[in-house]
This record gives C-alpha cells, structure tokens and sequence, in this order.
C-alpha cells in the first residue's frame, strides 16, 4: 500500500491505517519531538499527543508537498502550544549580547553531548535554537509560532548559543591532559 493509499485511508479513521502510518513515521516524529521537549518522558507524551492532532486534522491535507514534512509542522506546533500554554515564552530584554562562532573540537565531543546540553537549555532558549539552528525557521516565523518578537528571538538565541558556548568550553577544558 502506498503512502496517499494509506492517508487516504486514514481520512476514512482507519485504524488499521493510522497504526500503519504511526510504525513507518513515530521514529522521525519522535526525534521532532524530543528535540523540543524537557526530557524523554515529555517528548514521549508529546508524541502520543500529536499523533492524536495529526489523525484529527489528516483531513486538511491536500495532497501537495510532503506530507511528512506537513505532519513534523503539526508535531512540532502541538509541542511549541503546550509551552505556550505553560507562559514558558514571556518577554525578555531584546537587547543581543554580541555574540562569536563557537568553535567545536570535534574529536573532544560527542554528538550525544551536544543533544544533551542542547536539551539542558532552559525551554524558550532551547526551543527558538531547535527551530532557528536545527529546523531553519527565520526569526520572523519564529516569532509568529511562539508569539514573541523578532526581537526576542534574536535574544533567546544568542543565549542559547552563549550557554552551549560555556558549557563546550568547559568540556573541551576538563577533557585537556593536564601537564605533568
């Protein structure tokens, strides 16, 4: 069966449909998710959520584009709504702090560490440098899906990439042979 067979079907409240499009894109949809979350457990309710909204709403899509890239966008805006209801998005000081490339050592980190501290972000931080870094939004759509300013986005990222800075350097510090 294929992939439009099996929306279809969906549309119709297939179960045996919606458990078949869940197996071939909960591995992707999750990643999305845990991207966005505070911790596995969260990301795993967010999933489960937003499987919920993507079979509600699986009637509005139109067959044009990806549908997996239309499915992530109604994952990932379920997560940034649930924050958004939290106020975890209040206003901030739009002034930028200057801010340099942060140089990474590759061979001192680790791809789990640096999910890890991305994941440690406090969450209006983490969640404007997953869309900004990650899933190339522009400041512009970023302020309209979080209900901020440009301003601030440009803010949170730039204290999100001062935070991930420290805490590389720190680590690329401890992981220096000391001299004997």
């Amino acid at each position: 069966m294929g992939l439009d067979q099996l929306i279809q079907d969906c549309q119709k409240n297939s179960i045996r449909a919606q458990e078949q499009l869940y197996k071939l894109l909960a591995p992707k949809m999750f990643a999305a998710c845990l991207k966005y979350s505070r911790n596995r457990a969260d990301a795993e309710d967010n999933l489960q959520d937003g499987f919920l909204l993507i079979f509600n709403k699986i009637g509005q899509f139109q067959f044009k584009g990806s549908f997996e890239g239309w499915a992530k966008r109604v994952m990932i805006n379920n997560v940034l709504q649930r924050y958004r209801t939290e106020g975890i998005f209040e206003l901030v000081s739009e002034n930028t702090p200057d801010i340099e490339d942060v140089e990474i050592e590759s061979d001192n980190i680790s791809m789990d560490y640096l999910l890890g501290i991305i994941q440690q972000l406090p969450d209006r931080y983490r969640m404007v440098f997953n869309l900004y870094v990650i899933d190339g939004y522009s400041h512009k759509e970023i302020a309209e899906m979080l209900s901020i300013t440009d301003g601030t986005s440009k803010s949170n990222l730039a204290r999100a990439r001062m935070i991930l800075k420290e805490k590389i350097e720190a680590q690329q510090g401890n992981s220096i042979p000391s001299a004997k």
